[in-house]
């Protein structure tokens, strides 16, 4: 099944247009400028091709990442409300009569809104670490999209470890919450900054093993090559999806994963009943909508991580394989809004003992499941 998305055979598109109107130059002009005849045939060259591609790529990646960023924070915020029998959030605009109230808008108003706030500098902030602590977490967030494909055909940075690549873009986020609680200059922000790093911390070492049991399953840590083990198919016809024969991978993976969002039930760091607003509590204006708008985008990238590791990724019948993805997606990030409201929050102290007693002894489990699956395999015993 073919995506939406032939990078490829758009950048060649957009060279042999390029190409043909420098050619139709040369012979016009040709006489008076000799060399448009080689920019044309240089248009046409693997390089030119390759990064007309990577624009494209870019391009579409961001423009994704903007829209996908406005569907999942309407998502959560319509999502609360029904769960606690209001209808969430509308707004009255121009377009009343056409949108009908469903609040889509009030994500951009909300976004304007920070822009216009006034930027405020605590006095005794570090001012270089307070400023660059919501960049880090912003970046970090975005270059997290570069390696999660869409499809077979879209993906940004086709990478052999992207797995990895994938983690460690959500690892830099105890880095800089730490940094952003310390250089603000306040005993609650410090507070909370080093009860998020800690949290993070603690539930990154059982993310990671459950990564590791699923690429000892795949035999890849590339999540194309994780997704094309999952479409293997097993003697029964169905599809090798992980969360089978991982489901104790598959539920430690989501409780990490929610912890390192900071979602609840784990989101005592920036609690503002305990900690005022945790280590966000001196942070204003356009800093404080960057760190909240990776935070959605960092949601839905772990959505996405949970599908393409225990959900076959974009496999399934009749729609094109980036329309499956983001169905997946989006009902994991629901499931992810849905436990946020079903669950009471849990103290510092019960949620390291939960990361360290439980989940790594539990991850470690995964592996060996994931070894003893592969070793039967060997033996023609093994459903994978």
């Amino acid at each position: 099944m073919s995506g939406l998305f032939d990078l490829g055979g758009w950048s060649r598109e957009i060279s042999a247009f390029v190409s043909d109107i420098l050619a139709w130059l040369a012979d016009l002009f040709g006489g008076w400028i000799p060399w448009f005849r080689d920019v044309a045939n240089w248009f046409r060259t693997d390089v030119v091709i390759e990064f007309w591609g990577f624009v494209i790529a870019v391009m579409i990646m961001l423009v994704f990442a903007v829209i996908n960023l406005l569907v999942v924070l309407w998502m959560e915020r319509k999502l609360y409300g029904r769960l606690q029998d209001r209808r969430g959030v509308m707004v009255p605009h121009p377009w009343k009569k056409i949108h009908k109230g469903t609040g889509f808008l009030q994500n951009m108003a909300d976004g304007i809104k920070l822009v216009m706030k006034e930027s405020i500098t605590p006095r005794n902030a570090d001012k270089s670490m307070f400023h660059a602590a919501p960049a880090i977490i912003f970046i970090s967030s975005v270059m997290a999209y570069a390696a999660i494909p869409l499809s077979t055909t879209f993906v940004l940075a086709d990478l052999e470890l992207g797995l990895i690549f994938i983690v460690a873009m959500f690892a830099l986020s105890p880095l800089a919450v730490l940094i952003a609680g310390w250089a603000s200059g306040n005993k609650y922000t410090l507070i909370g900054g080093m009860r998020g790093a800690a949290q993070m911390l603690a539930y990154e070492i059982p993310l990671l093993l459950c990564i590791a049991g699923v690429a000892i399953m795949a035999g890849s840590l590339n999540p194309m090559e994780v997704v094309a083990a999952q479409q293997r198919t097993s003697v029964l016809g169905i599809e090798n999806w992980y969360f089978i024969p991982q489901f104790i991978g598959f539920i430690v993976f989501m409780v990490a994963i929610l912890a390192e969002l900071e979602k609840l039930p784990f989101d005592i760091p920036e609690a503002e009943s305990e900690l005022v607003e945790g280590w966000l509590t001196e942070i204003t204006d356009i800093r404080f909508g960057l760190i909240f708008m990776s935070k959605w985008m960092k949601g839905w990238a772990a959505a996405a991580l949970v599908v393409l590791l225990f959900f076959g990724g974009w496999s399934g019948p009749f729609f094109p394989q980036e329309v499956w993805f983001m169905i997946k997606t989006y009902i994991v990030f629901a499931f992810f809004v849905w436990i946020a409201w079903i669950l009471p929050r849990i103290r510092i102290d019960q949620i390291l003992k939960i990361g360290w007693y439980e989940l790594v002894p539990l991850s470690f489990a995964t592996i060996l499941i994931a070894v003893a699956l592969k070793f039967l395999s060997h033996f023609g015993m093994g459903w994978f």
